[in-house]
């Protein structure tokens, strides 16, 4: 480390102090599939009681309504977790936003439900690094600089919400609140193993392709049926063929079908796009579409289209880079020596990010293997991410970071 201020380290202490570990293989213990409801209202109280060591107020927020299309080709409302938000000194003239996911993609019948050490500072778990790692080095870093004299000059707002793992549908809207008057903002998913950071994302797009045809028989009269399945096929590849263009697409799934003997009049189209830039999204919807409309014609069949890009593409603007930097400095004066890199990966970052909010949105632990039962955590990283981010924040607080970039 850099020679530090006397008050520095006293920040620094507190942060490496906090007990993140037991947090972490506690809350690693609780089932918070997107899916599973009740895991996640006992997820959120462990977080409720947890974060209740801060300033402030705890609110758990009603996820707002989802609609999606079931396989039969119905609309039909989907239920999500609560979402916690907690408001410290909303007052101050320069306030932050820091953001996590109490979620996991490990549904509740999932075999991957505990914690076991690989070795002395690897342990595998699920969540342990997407993120209940991150969210306890966030509560780490807050508390250590709560005890700073500098914290009484800025403000912030937290947002731990209970569906980014399935694309933020139900908190959309409040993290675009929350991000309204926002100097800047920090999100707690895991970097890289060796601390590389995300810069640039990509969006992210997801849509179903209703195509309803017409039944016949497959041996009396094929002739008089219009085969949704096929002009579903058709329009998948048709997608994947337009990849490249600025934008990917990845068709995923097809629903519908009939028995052998019918042609099925019924079936939907799962994609996903990933557009580089907001032009591109652009260009994807449009593709899709022109793409929807000649297969539509070309096959006789009707194609609804449903969906669209929940998280918007995340380009490294000036002020992003800025704020990049002061992360980078703060780094430099622990000994940690930080870099980024683009990735096609989303997260809550991109809808932060357009709100005009420069983001910097993996200030979580490192780890690896996330989104599988092999996902583990560098423990040691768990009090070097935590004092990061109290250097981070005390540095903003101390007025190194304004609305024009670094001071």
């Amino acid at each position: 480390m850099k020679d530090l201020l006397p008050s520095d380290q006293k920040l620094l202490e507190r942060a490496a102090a906090f007990p993140m570990l037991a947090l972490v293989q506690r809350w690693a213990g609780v089932n918070s599939g997107s899916r599973n409801l009740y895991g996640l209202a006992s997820m959120a109280g462990l977080l409720a009681d947890s974060f209740a060591v801060l300033p402030g107020e705890i609110e758990l927020i009603t996820p707002e309504p989802v609609e999606i299309i079931a396989p039969d080709g119905r609309a039909e409302t989907i239920e999500h977790g609560s979402h916690l938000h907690l408001m410290v000194r909303p007052d101050a003239p320069v306030r932050l936003l820091l953001t996590g996911h109490m979620d996991t993609v490990f549904p509740s019948d999932h075999a991957f439900q505990s914690c076991r050490w690989i070795d002395r500072d690897l342990l595998n778990g699920p969540g342990v690094a997407d993120m209940k790692g991150g969210l306890a080095v966030m509560l780490a870093a807050l508390q250590a600089f709560e005890t700073s004299a500098d914290a009484q000059k800025i403000g912030y707002d937290i947002v731990i919400n209970s569906d980014e793992e399935v694309g933020s549908p139900s908190s959309a809207g409040l993290l675009r609140r929350a991000a309204e008057g926002k100097l800047a903002a920090l999100t707690y998913e895991p970097c890289l193993p060796d601390g590389t950071l995300a810069g640039a994302r990509a969006g992210s797009g997801n849509f179903s392709f209703i195509v309803t045809g017409r039944s016949a028989h497959a041996g009396r009269n094929p002739e008089d049926g219009r085969n949704a399945l096929l002009a579903a096929a058709d329009l998948a590849l048709r997608l994947k063929g337009a990849s490249g263009t600025g934008f990917t697409c990845n068709p995923a799934r097809i629903d519908g079908g009939a028995p052998n003997n019918v042609v099925p009049d019924h079936a939907i189209l799962r994609a996903n796009f990933r557009p580089r830039s907001p032009q591109d999204e652009r260009n994807a919807r449009d593709s899709l579409e022109q793409l929807a409309q000649q297969v539509a014609r070309e096959h006789d069949v009707a194609i609804h289209i449903h969906g669209g890009f929940g998280r918007p593409p995340k380009p490294m603007d000036a002020r992003a880079s800025a704020l990049f930097s002061l992360v980078r400095e703060c780094g430099a004066e622990l000994g940690l020596p930080l870099s980024w890199r683009d990735t096609g990966g989303v997260c809550d970052g991109n809808n932060i990010a357009a709100c005009g909010v420069p983001v910097v949105d993996t200030m979580g632990v490192r780890g690896g293997n996330i989104h599988s039962d092999a996902e583990y955590l560098i423990v040691s990283s768990l009090s070097e991410r935590a004092q990061l981010s109290a250097l981070t924040l005390q540095r903003i607080a101390q007025g190194r970071f304004s609305a024009g970039g670094m001071v």
